[in-house]
């Protein structure tokens, strides 16, 4: 358990920087994330961080429990997964960014998705 309430710790306040981030300039970030869909190299090496820094929280938390913990488990396996896309199909990765930047509602329910998963994170890891 707190190994969960770090990891939280961790991952909530971030989460939540970049949500609020994603939902109050969606314009800039638009542009950020164009910017970075036409750049193979920056995509194969966030992969390698993202694949990383996944595979360092399964290897830490492989956590199946019908609780809020799962929450880390699934954002550790969904950023190895994530992260091994964006090394293997990069030109995949662009084209599906930026038919989703393409979606302006996409940017919107994406922020609200990561809002909640952060609120929750962070009530855990600080105030339960």
């Amino acid at each position: 358990m707190q190994s969960s309430v770090f990891l939280a710790q961790l991952i909530g306040p971030v989460m939540l920087a970049a949500a609020i981030g994603l939902l109050v300039n969606q314009e800039a970030q638009r542009a950020m994330a164009r910017a970075f869909l036409e750049s193979p190299p920056l995509i194969y090496l966030s992969g390698v961080m993202v694949m990383t820094a996944g595979l360092a929280i399964v290897l830490y938390h492989n956590v199946w429990a019908a609780d809020w913990r799962v929450i880390i488990t699934l954002f550790g396996w969904m950023a190895v997964i994530g992260g091994a896309i964006r090394m293997l199909c990069f030109s995949a990765v662009k084209k599906i960014g930026e038919k989703m930047l393409d979606k302006p509602r996409a940017a919107t329910i994406g922020g609200v998705v990561w809002l909640i998963i952060a609120a929750v994170l962070c009530f855990y890891g600080y105030f339960s």
